[in-house]
């Protein structure tokens, strides 16, 4: 299989249960909730989405066509001194349209736990140590369990005392849906988070401290 990659970059990780984790991210180019054209961004079933996963121009992005090359460049990018703590970060746009066994195999040879960031609509493969879904309404959502669920908010199809008994996750987070609105869409998110403690706050810390 060839993997198209939008990007590599070794970082922290900035939102959700693992936030401010080292971590090396792979953003999959692709996804099938939007184009990520501007100008389809009124007519896809995600509307908010923050990213750029168009093309495969971005820092050590590409076409790589085995699962070893990709998981060897994604090695590369983890400090030298450092094999106790190696963790990856699958995202997207969509990466379970393209992550696959032989990846998640090759991944695991060199020592790293696997993280994916995920819309839920996609079945996850076996294998996978930390699945993070981010359910979009007017999504067909089909993988509801995992360690993860962060869900952006609001989102009113979404009901919270229905996703804590139909849906079977380790962490439930409640992420202010970013714009325009998001101060309020943060106060949202915390009253919600105070009314159902089932529920934690996620919030962008890595918008807040400018790093990539």
């Amino acid at each position: 299989m060839t993997y198209g990659v939008k990007e590599i970059f070794y970082t922290l990780q900035g939102e959700g249960g693992q936030a401010g984790m080292p971590a090396v991210f792979c953003r999959f180019a692709g996804c099938n909730l939007w184009t990520g054209r501007e100008q389809d961004r009124a007519q896809a079933i995600c509307q908010f989405c923050d990213t750029d996963f168009v093309g495969t121009d971005g820092t050590l992005g590409g076409k790589y066509d085995s699962a070893d090359a990709l998981a060897d460049l994604i090695a590369a990018q983890w400090p030298v001194h450092d094999a106790a703590h190696r963790l990856v970060v699958l995202t997207g746009g969509e990466p379970l349209l393209q992550v696959d066994a032989p990846l998640i195999d090759a991944l695991h040879a060199r020592h790293f736990r696997i993280a994916v960031e995920s819309n839920g609509t996609v079945p996850a493969p076996p294998g996978i140590d930390w699945l993070c879904i981010s359910p979009k309404s007017g999504s067909k959502w089909v993988q509801r369990e995992g360690q993860e669920l962060k869900l952006v908010w609001p989102q009113p199809v979404y009901d919270l005392e229905a996703l804590e008994t139909h849906t079977r996750f380790t962490h439930r987070f409640l992420q202010p849906m970013d714009g325009p609105d998001q101060a309020a869409h943060t106060a949202l998110c915390i009253a919600a988070c105070m009314e159902r403690p089932a529920w934690r706050l996620s919030l962008q810390t890595h918008k807040l401290t400018g790093i990539q």
